[in-house]
């Protein structure tokens, strides 16, 4: 037999490799929560994370998501596509501590033990994203994937 020479612990971790794939979809992701027109979703904020990854939604629809920021520090939320994401992320790169402007109904801003709602309608199908854009945040991967179909 050709496996023969290869050592059960290798072909058990390639076995249990293969359950994870599966279990979270072929692309390796887990499935979306969905919300609803006119629904809402908890979203936890802790440092550096949200604990929703990904949210689907039907283009049209308006959604409330109560951010509660269970950090130490202060966390946003600012939804937009990744041309968004990079520019809103250039203009904090140049604030030292927090936003120093409005995010024009865009986002929120949440101080540690806080929450706050953010309302957001979402007009154009495609990819948009919810990032934290304090201070090395979004660059360690602080984002919310959000599927508009």
């Amino acid at each position: 037999m050709i496996l023969s020479n290869v050592p059960r612990f290798a072909l058990l971790s390639v076995a249990s490799l293969g359950l994870v794939a599966t279990a979270c979809g072929a692309d390796g992701s887990s499935s979306a929560t969905t919300v609803a027109d006119g629904g809402s979703i908890e979203v936890t904020m802790t440092d550096i994370a949200f604990d929703v990854s990904k949210v689907q939604v039907t283009k049209g629809s308006t959604v409330e998501f109560r951010f509660t920021n269970d950090g130490k520090v202060p966390h946003d939320a600012f939804v937009g596509d990744k041309a968004a994401q990079d520019e809103h992320e250039a203009e904090m790169a140049g604030t030292p501590e927090g936003h120093a402007h409005d995010m024009e109904g865009d986002g929120v801003t949440v101080q540690p033990g806080e929450t706050e709602v953010l309302t957001y309608t979402f007009d154009e199908a495609g990819d948009i994203e919810i990032g934290c854009h304090q201070k090395g945040h979004y660059a360690a991967g602080m984002r919310l994937s959000v599927f508009v179909d």
